[in-house]
């Protein structure tokens, strides 16, 4: 671990919470329990209606590096906002009040921050499912695709070094010097869901930054609730909008590098959650979701993207305005338990294809594209 002469960091740290008495017990010992402790809190409560606000007024009164700020309800990104103009310190973090925080957590950000005079610094996530009926956990493991981004680590690196970092998207799993975040004119969108990547977009696109391959954060998904959401208007709505924000400040960055890859490999990249809703949505929702995709892949398809082979053609269906189709490709996939599609080799073209059942889709009136894996996909 790092050896600081003298004053070492401060760090701020803004918690937001809002509906987790169930959770937040533990998130605040983790912070509690960290190696490097000299931080301060703010725990905003977003006008909560459970136990929340009196949770965190618990552990203000044990911890006095512990603030609570309660709020009317305004959602998550501006109960951030509130936070960082609560907070004082030198560095600024963030933690969900349903997470949790290893040991050794800020330790690493600070010293790499210290170490390299990077504007922030991001290191990778761990995930598990939130505790079931019977008070268990599912496993922890680090998320695979935040293993592929954060490795080889990098020091005082720009988006350009690796533009796939943009995938990154979560404000938690960070440390902001708070002068850059300040001079730099940083918030988060409010009134709206998804308001990580926007401004994690930003970040990444103006900054210098440190990749950290050590597992930082403890990502608690309660997925029910999550699924259940993304099939309303009101969250896809939200999710092209902060999209499209995002892919405005790429293209203003004016890398065609950068945004060839961002447009590919992530934006594309949590489409295939919404393919897997088209089946049973309403009209308006297959409206919003074929528009949206023809406007932000506007003369770039989908079938270019990092998204399994399947969700491709879905792509591809959904562009063309195939309801019918991509309905019964889908249901056919839910119908695979998470087994990949089949694939097959066309002798005459000398490539690979996944293979739909014809009572599913006809092949024939398929772009061949559409239906045919990528390079990297094919083994052997």
């Amino acid at each position: 671990m790092k050896r600081w002469f003298g004053r070492s960091p401060l760090v701020g740290v803004v918690v937001p919470a809002y509906g987790v008495e169930r959770w937040i017990d533990e998130c605040l010992a983790s912070l509690v329990a960290q190696q490097h402790a000299r931080w301060e809190a703010v725990v905003v409560d977003d006008g909560s209606v459970d136990r929340s606000g009196e949770i965190a007024e618990v552990w203000a009164r044990r911890d006095r590096r512990i603030r609570v700020v309660h709020t009317a309800n305004a959602g998550l990104g501006a109960a951030r906002n509130t936070g960082v103009q609560h907070v004082r310190g030198d560095h600024l973090a963030f933690l969900d009040s349903d997470d949790v925080l290893p040991a050794t957590a800020l330790a690493s950000l600070v010293g790499a921050l210290e170490e390299s005079g990077s504007d922030f610094a991001t290191a990778s996530v761990a995930s598990w499912p939130s505790r079931d009926d019977s008070g268990s956990d599912g496993p922890l493991e680090e998320l695979r695709w935040m293993r592929r981004l954060h490795r080889p680590p990098l020091r005082g690196a720009r988006v350009e070094e690796r533009p796939e970092i943009l995938g990154d998207v979560f404000a938690w799993n960070k440390l902001y010097r708070r002068s850059w975040w300040d001079a730099s004119g940083l918030t988060w969108p409010e009134g709206t869901r998804y308001e990580d990547q926007p401004t994690t977009t930003r970040a990444f696109l103006s900054g210098t930054f440190d990749v950290l391959s050590e597992t930082t954060y403890h990502w608690r998904i309660r997925e029910g609730s999550i699924t259940q959401t993304r099939a309303t208007t009101e969250d896809l709505r939200d999710r092209w909008a902060t999209k499209r924000a995002s892919l405005g400040a790429v293209r203003d960055h004016g890398s065609a590098q950068v945004e060839r890859v961002f447009v590919d490999r992530v934006l594309a990249g949590d489409l295939w959650r919404y393919f897997l809703l088209v089946p049973g949505c309403t009209d308006e929702w297959w409206e919003l979701l074929r528009t949206g995709v023809q406007e932000l892949w506007n003369g770039r398809s989908l079938v270019h993207s990092g998204l399994p082979p399947v969700h491709r053609l879905a792509g591809w269906l959904v562009e063309q305005d195939r309801r019918a189709d991509a309905t019964r490709l889908m249901q056919w996939v839910a119908g695979l338990d998470g087994a990949p599609a089949p694939r097959v080799r066309d002798d005459a073209a000398g490539a690979w294809r996944i293979e739909v059942p014809r009572e599913v889709l006809d092949g024939a009136t398929v772009d061949p594209v559409a239906l045919a894996l990528h390079p990297h996909e094919v083994s052997g």
